[in-house]
């Protein structure tokens, strides 16, 4: 704000009284234009106490927009300076303090930079690269000066687009796309950023893809290219490209390579596509022949199955029948021997009768019982015959009837036996 010269001046005065010196400071109101002019103060001091007042002057500057010094020049590396005998201070302004303020912010701002997750930062200095490296998150560094740049230490995916290549035929295809899929180990960041730059990708990744499969196109024509070994370029490449890594830039790893399908001539592919219909049908032909084979396969099992089956359940009755019979038969044997059992129980039963009827009759069958019962007998005959002479008719009867026990005893005796 600017000091203005044509102003009302009302006097304030107060003492102030330090070093022996009078000095008195008035302070100065205006109005013009209805408003409230600057204020400034003005000193009074002896000539010879012009040193020490212009030390009061300089403390007293920066509450002041203006000072009237009497009896005293003042100069001060031009912040104060003098007008007749008025020096007058320049006043303390907002928008000095703003564009400070907006100098240490624009200063932050080229100073301040933030370092994403997952990346390292590296620092160059007049293009020379600083050892220092930094992790994630806000850093300060000297502005214009010192530049960086951030390098990735995650998993990140490099693609190499419309790669060419010739075939050992001399036919020219390109690849679309070849993703190369790697990672950078963080304590190998230095090293590999100090000999092939933050862009060592474009060294050691894209220009070893072109130079890799253009050596693989060299050594096979195009059906082996496109058909016949398409499915190992992308194993072929990935080994090619960590080998040389690990000799070159240790700490780099690829983790996998993805190989786009190749363009080929248009005559070319045209035919390549008729011959893959004809493959397409060919295979066709040959999978309905399958699965009529499979057909017939399935049916002569269902029959074999069907067959077998029916053996098992023939040869299950068989042993079921053999089974019964065998059964039958052990009945059979069971009931033969319970028979015989039973007939040796009898037969030993009767015998045992006998042969105790028989014991009895030795002990009934005595002389005198005989006779007595040849006499019971003859009395009750209603006949008497008589022999040649009396006396030899009991004799003779008596004589047969001993030889008919005698005969009668030996029967029960033999039957007995045969029993």
């Amino acid at each position: 704000m600017t000091l203005r010269r044509d102003i009302t001046i009302n006097l304030t005065t107060y003492q102030l009284h330090r070093d022996k010196q009078r000095v008195t400071t008035s302070r100065h109101t205006s109005h013009r234009s209805g408003r409230n002019a600057d204020p400034f103060r003005t000193i009074h001091s002896p000539r010879n106490a012009c040193p020490n007042n212009s030390v009061r002057l300089i403390l007293l500057a920066p509450t002041c927009r203006g000072l009237r010094w009497k009896n005293c020049l003042v100069l001060n590396d031009g912040v104060l300076f003098s007008v007749g005998k008025r020096v007058v201070v320049m006043p303390v302004d907002a928008r000095a303090l703003l564009v400070a303020l907006g100098a240490l912010v624009c200063t932050m701002c080229v100073s301040l930079h933030r370092i994403e997750e997952g990346h390292v930062g590296v620092y160059y200095r007049g293009g020379a690269l600083l050892k220092t490296t930094s992790n994630p998150g806000y850093h300060l560094m000297v502005p214009l000066i010192t530049t960086y740049r951030s390098i990735q230490i995650t998993m990140q995916t490099d693609e190499v687009k419309n790669v060419p290549c010739g075939t050992s035929g001399g036919v020219m295809i390109y690849f679309d796309r070849i993703e190369v899929v790697n990672v950078l180990a963080r304590d190998s960041v230095y090293e590999i950023v100090r000999n092939y730059t933050a862009d060592y990708d474009k060294t050691l990744i894209f220009n070893k893809v072109h130079h890799e499969l253009n050596q693989f196109c060299s050594r096979h024509n195009l059906q082996e290219v496109y058909i016949d070994l398409f499915d190992q370029i992308d194993e072929n490449l990935k080994t090619a490209l960590q080998r040389d890594l690990t000799v070159l830039a240790p700490g780099l790893y690829v983790q996998a390579v993805r190989v786009t399908k190749p363009k080929i001539p248009e005559t070319i592919r045209r035919d390549y596509e008729a011959m893959e219909a004809e493959k397409t049908k060919l295979l066709i032909s040959v999978q309905r022949q399958k699965v009529v084979e499979k057909d017939a396969e399935t049916e002569r099992k269902k029959a074999i199955i069907e067959a077998e089956k029916n053996a098992q359940v023939a040869k299950i009755q068989h042993e079921q029948k053999i089974s019964e019979q065998e059964t039958l038969k052990k009945m059979s044997l069971i009931e033969d021997e319970m028979y015989l059992s039973k007939q040796k129980a009898l037969a030993d039963a009767s015998f045992y009768a006998k042969e105790r009827e028989a014991a009895g009759n030795r002990q009934l069958l005595t002389k005198e019982y005989l006779e007595l019962r040849r006499y019971e007998a003859i009395a009750n005959n209603n006949k008497v015959y008589f022999g040649r002479d009396i006396p030899n008719m009991f004799y003779e009867a008596g004589s047969s009837n001993r030889e008919d026990a005698r005969v009668a005893k030996r029967s029960t005796i033999n039957s007995s036996t045969d029993s």
